[in-house]
């Protein structure tokens, strides 16, 4: 038997018990560890802003198919391989591995559709995979050069990975944005040179970001709110680029996009996780970008944005936690009991 999370509602989630079948020809069997509930995607999910019929993603096996209540989501999973079908190597039994897979305590797979966690890195830190790639991919698509004034809106997680890795780059500064104080700590402590509430405008935004003399060369949007685009274009200057890797959803918004954003020739770039960019496809694959990612694991340490860890059982509370308290969470995971 294993419990299954299904979304039923907009706001609501609910568990059921199912029977799952012994692993067949060619499959595994894993037993869940824990899993990451994602406060972006999976939230416009929980919060019924995405249409109905809308594929929930077509590159991950398991949730090609389009939204229709209830169904299951979420694709961060780190478990244990219980049991091997037949054809399947014997050392895969007793593997730790990650897997893009909704939430639920047993579930079967093909190896290939599994990660090995490498050695050394613990599930808090595995379960971060998926973050860590899409902090990586956003990196890699704006292409930062040295020096450039850089500015990442939004310190969820993975905004916060982003703000992480380009920390490792010579710029020369560094700001992130977030309306919580929680997030903005934390992103000093990932390396931000500051960290500055959006809701202060443009203008006093550029002078406690120490930028009020020279507007940004690079802006992420990963808020996930539709508004921070407009403030976006406001900080940047002369043929600065806005790397947006919100997923908005079905909410409809309007960008002021005239003479200003016009004469100065601003550029704004999709980023989205689910392919490699046409620029590095011919030497980068996703294998190649998860090993980079691993590498950023063993860097950052991200579990330690992890806030909340509640079991399983409660999973209908993380949920409504991050939906009505988001100025508490950061990262908040669910925990299976052995079963």
């Amino acid at each position: 038997m294993r419990m299954s999370l299904y979304f039923t509602a907009p706001r609501e989630v609910m568990l059921r018990r199912e029977e799952v079948p012994p692993p067949g020809t060619g499959e595994v069997q894993v037993r869940s560890l824990i899993s990451g509930i994602s406060a972006g995607t999976e939230m416009l999910f929980y919060r019924g802003l995405v249409d109905e019929g809308s594929p929930l993603d077509t590159t991950i096996p398991s949730l090609q198919e389009g939204l229709r209540r209830p169904f299951k989501y979420g694709y961060a999973t780190v478990g244990e391989v219980e049991s091997a079908g037949e054809g399947v190597p014997a050392e895969w039994e007793g593997r730790t591995v990650f897997s893009f897979h909704s939430h639920e305590s047993r579930f079967n797979a093909s190896p290939a559709e599994l990660v090995p966690v490498p050695p050394g890195i613990g599930v808090e830190d595995a379960v971060m995979l998926p973050a860590t790639e899409t902090a990586l991919s956003l990196v890699m698509d704006a292409a930062p050069l040295v020096g450039e004034r850089t500015v990442v809106m939004g310190q969820g997680v993975i905004g916060l990975i982003t703000a992480a890795i380009l920390s490792f780059m010579p710029l020369s500064r560094l700001v992130t944005a977030d309306p919580f104080p929680l997030r903005r700590e934390r992103s000093l402590a990932m390396g931000a040179d500051a960290s500055v509430d959006p809701a202060v405008g443009p203008e006093s935004f550029m002078e406690a970001a120490g930028m009020s003399s020279c507007p940004a060369d690079l802006v992420f949007e990963l808020t996930g709110n539709p508004r921070a685009l407009e403030l976006a274009t406001q900080l940047c200057g002369q043929e600065a680029r806005i790397i947006v890797g919100s997923w908005y959803g079905n909410q409809a918004f309007s960008c002021p996009l005239g003479e200003a954003f016009h004469r100065r020739r601003l550029r704004i770039i999709s980023s989205q996780v689910s392919t490699v960019g046409g620029i590095l496809s011919p030497r980068w694959t996703k294998e190649r970008r998860i090993e980079e990612a691993w590498r950023m694991i063993s860097r950052i340490r991200p579990s330690r944005l992890i806030t909340h860890r509640l079991p399983f059982g409660k999973a209908p509370s993380a949920y409504h936690l991050l939906d009505e308290r988001a100025e508490d969470a950061i990262q908040v995971i669910l925990e299976y009991p052995e079963a």
